[in-house]
């Protein structure tokens, strides 16, 4: 005789949870585990690093500085002159205003300002478009490049311009001759305008058009992976 073709007894299956009332450990899917500390991990080691962030930093410090020759030159090109005037008094000579109404002063510390923030928006630009990650180190040598480019501007476009030796440029001219005031600067407050336009174009270009932070929590499934108790 042959023993009955019976089948086994099928597996006997597991609650969903224990005993005890609580929930089972549920595996997540593939790629929805340990993903926020790997991805914080990768998106770390990511970045150029902080050595490299500081050579940079040197680097456009320098570059956006010595462009301050630059609007040096245009400065003393572009800058209305102030007229004056010698003339002898009692056997010395003395020098005034031709048009002690004129404008022209002022035009001179506009037209630096004005380049200024020209310099400003086209250094923010370039470095925006040379390195598009930003950070601190860059924004911080953005700055300090654009004040140092301010003061050398200043001082290249004094040198540049009409002689600081008013009486003997006078006495080359002559009695009655109009001539050219030196440079000058009267409102330093314009030496700021270069490093502010810098920074507000940076951040706006950051803003608008800079690489985003990639989600830790997100998956590579685009969903927020669920939490596992």
């Amino acid at each position: 005789m042959t023993a009955p073709l019976t089948p086994p007894p099928p597996p006997h299956e597991q609650p969903p949870h224990s005993s005890r009332g609580g929930w089972q450990a549920v595996s997540a899917p593939p790629g929805m585990g340990p993903a926020p500390h790997g991805a914080t991990a990768a998106y770390g080691a990511d970045g150029p690093g902080m050595k490299t962030e500081l050579r940079e930093a040197a680097v456009i410090t320098v570059g956006v500085a010595l462009a301050g020759v630059l609007l040096g030159v245009l400065w003393s090109w572009l800058a209305p002159r102030v007229p004056l005037v010698g003339d002898v008094v009692d056997n010395a000579w003395v020098v005034y205003l031709k048009d002690t109404e004129g404008e022209q002063a002022i035009g001179v510390d506009g037209t630096f300002a004005l380049l200024a923030l020209g310099f400003g928006a086209l250094s923010a630009l370039v470095v925006f478009l040379v390195r598009k990650r930003g950070g601190v180190p860059l924004v911080a040598a953005l700055a300090l490049g654009g004040l140092l480019g301010s003061l050398l501007a200043w001082r290249a476009g004094v040198w540049l311009g009409p002689t600081q030796n008013v009486l003997a440029h006078a006495k080359a001219v002559g009695k009655g001759v109009t001539f050219s005031a030196p440079l000058k600067l009267g409102a330093k407050g314009a030496l700021l305008a270069w490093p502010v336009a810098a920074l507000v174009v940076h951040l706006g270009l950051t803003a608008l058009f800079g690489p985003r932070d990639p989600d830790p929590y997100t998956t590579p499934y685009g969903s927020a992976a669920p939490p596992v108790a």
